[in-house]
């Protein structure tokens, strides 16, 4: 309309200009995870780094600040496929859109395997693999701490082999997550909670195959350092034979799957039963050949005797290898006695880590079926389920008929 006044002019600086556009983008965009590739990394003295993050079609700057580059378990390099976690901001002074790098991971096989053997080369240098501060595992534990997902085939594994081998030996499950974000930190408190256990002296920590992507909380430095600071050796038997991790390298024994981390932290009960017998013979066997060395000698200087010496000499010397017959009896016969002794106290042992001596005490195993689980409770059946009963002689087959009433004697 003619004559109107014109509305005033909004002059803005151009930093005020770009310092509207940075808080636009910080409130309307905020923190993002972008996939991209590194290209024109440069490291600044400050120990910040700078890179291009580029696709196929596009390109933005990225700023890594010294704080989060030394938090990261491998180290960018120009053409390494990465995800970026960041907030998209404005550098004003050059008017350049870029992202503030808050945590930054490879991306694509190749590049995990490249973050694998730059962290394996740093870990290695600065000795935490060294052989020569690894621990073995004891030869006879008396309890077995197992870290794992309580819902892993590898536990099912570990508990087939404890069964087989000594299932005396109680086992003591610490759970966490063995793949996922974050999953290093829970594996970390799990071995910590496990080591505070009273007398656990080996610890299993087990996870069954998986990609380099599945296995990444395995290949962190977190697991790796916790894994020197545990106070008990540590067994891995993380995935396939065929794979290695960080936590295989740094554990005081490396197994290659969870059934052979198994295998090294128990014992064999058959075969400890078959050499206490076989040392118990040789025992004998020496005893009787000392013996018999002992009789021969005691005979010939008999007979010498009878042959040489006077007749008041010779009654002397009678006493004499009386006296010698007399001790060596009574050696013999304690010697016997303490073998036999040490014998007993060793089947004893045995028999007292087994599960059929809690039977003869009138227990009993239930289990569902023939080949089924141990039932630890009603909740575990329903009416018509048939049961199978393991006794100190023999078993019995049963039927579930319903919930058993109160015990009145019980409060």
């Amino acid at each position: 309309m003619e004559g109107a006044s014109e509305p005033p002019r909004r002059v803005l600086s151009v930093a005020q200009l770009l310092g509207g556009v940075r808080e636009l983008l910080e409130d309307a965009v905020g923190r993002v995870w972008v996939a991209g590739e590194v290209s024109n990394l440069h490291r600044a003295a400050s120990g910040h780094a700078y890179f291009t993050l580029k696709d196929d079609d596009a390109q933005v700057r990225a700023a890594l600040f010294r704080g989060t580059a030394r938090r990261l378990a491998f180290d960018p390099e120009d053409g390494m496929a990465v995800l970026v976690y960041g907030e998209l901001t404005l550098y004003e002074p050059r008017g350049d859109l870029q992202i503030l790098v808050r945590a930054l991971e490879p991306r694509g096989v190749g590049a995990l395997q490249l973050a694998f053997e730059q962290m394996r080369a740093r870990l290695q240098a600065e000795g935490l693999f060294d052989p020569a501060a690894k621990r073995p595992a004891p030869d006879h534990p008396r309890r077995v701490g197992v870290v794992t997902s309580p819902g892993a085939a590898a536990l099912r594994d570990v508990i087939q082999v404890s069964r087989r081998r000594f299932p005396g030996i109680p086992l003591l499950v610490s759970p966490t997550r063995v793949q996922g974000a974050g999953a290093e930190h829970e594996i970390v408190r799990a071995l910590e909670r496990i080591a505070r256990q009273p007398r656990v002296d080996t610890v299993l920590l087990v996870r069954g195959g998986g990609s380099l992507e599945d296995l990444l909380p395995f290949n962190t430095e977190t697991v790796a350092r916790a894994l020197r600071a545990c106070p008990v050796p540590v067994v891995s038997g993380v995935g396939h034979e065929t794979d290695l991790t960080i936590a295989d390298l740094a554990a005081d024994v490396r197994a290659p799957t969870p059934s052979a981390a198994a295998m090294l932290a128990l014992p064999d009960g058959a075969s400890l039963r078959g050499q206490l017998a076989r040392d118990v013979r040789r025992l004998f066997v020496a005893m009787r050949g000392q013996l018999g060395e002992r009789r021969g000698r005691l005979r010939q200087e008999w007979q010498a005797l009878q042959t040489h010496a006077p007749r008041a000499k010779l009654a002397a010397q009678r006493v004499r290898l009386s006296a010698l017959a007399e001790a060596l009896a009574r050696a013999a016969s304690s010697g016997v006695a303490g073998l036999r002794s040490r014998f007993a106290t060793g089947a004893a042992r045995l028999d007292s880590l087994s599960p059929l001596a809690v039977l003869a005490r009138g227990y009993a195993i239930v289990r569902l079926g023939a080949d089924g689980p141990v039932v630890r409770g009603p909740g575990q059946v329903a009416a018509g389920d048939a049961l199978h009963i393991r006794l100190a002689e023999g078993a019995l087959a049963a039927r579930v008929l319903g919930d058993a009433p109160p015990d009145p004697e019980k409060p």
